[in-house]
């Protein structure tokens, strides 16, 4: 019987990564613009029936809040092979990791931060490229999986944020 306890504790911690995984799942979002690469990777946690946003909400129990991953587990990371403007703020070519500043869950702001490599509850202010506004709208119906979107739209792009009740979205050219 003892020997069985250690069996059933390293099957058990063994498979956490993959309960994790599966809880936020990997994604990613991509559109080439010009010729040129834009992507973003992120872990999409769901909504779960959880408040998300707001006071009391889950997001403001993160140790980073207002400033959010944007996404789960590891920071989410903003690849560009391009010198880009993203809604006003001149963005090299580079990686870089998102996150969004939001204290008002009506008025979001992506920041642009210059750190990479880090998981998602480490944030320094001091690394910001920079912070843009973000034009909130509301889905038809909640969204349940967070969802990144960037969309073609001829010289130009459009990246798009997804979750609960809140769409959010910031216009990118390329240069």
């Amino acid at each position: 019987m003892l020997r069985t306890i250690p069996v059933v504790m390293a099957i058990a911690l063994g498979s956490l990564p993959s309960l994790l995984t599966a809880q936020s799942p990997p994604a990613q979002a991509s559109v080439t613009v010009g010729g040129k690469n834009i992507s973003i990777q992120y872990s999409s946690p769901s909504v779960r029936g959880r408040k998300i946003f707001g006071d009391g909400g889950l997001l403001s129990q993160d140790p980073t809040y207002p400033a959010w991953r944007a996404g789960a587990n590891s920071a989410s990371t903003f690849k560009t092979t391009a010198d880009l403007d993203v809604g006003g703020l001149a963005v090299p070519k580079g990686t870089y990791t998102l996150y969004v500043w939001v204290k008002n869950p009506e008025a979001w702001e992506l920041i642009v931060n210059k750190q990479t490599g880090q998981w998602g509850l480490s944030y320094t202010a001091s690394m910001d490229l920079g912070r843009v506004k973000m034009t909130m709208s509301k889905p038809p119906a909640t969204v349940e999986a967070l969802k990144y979107t960037l969309t073609d739209k001829g010289n130009k792009a459009e990246l798009r944020l997804e979750w609960e009740h809140h769409i959010a979205t910031v216009p990118i050219t390329v240069k």
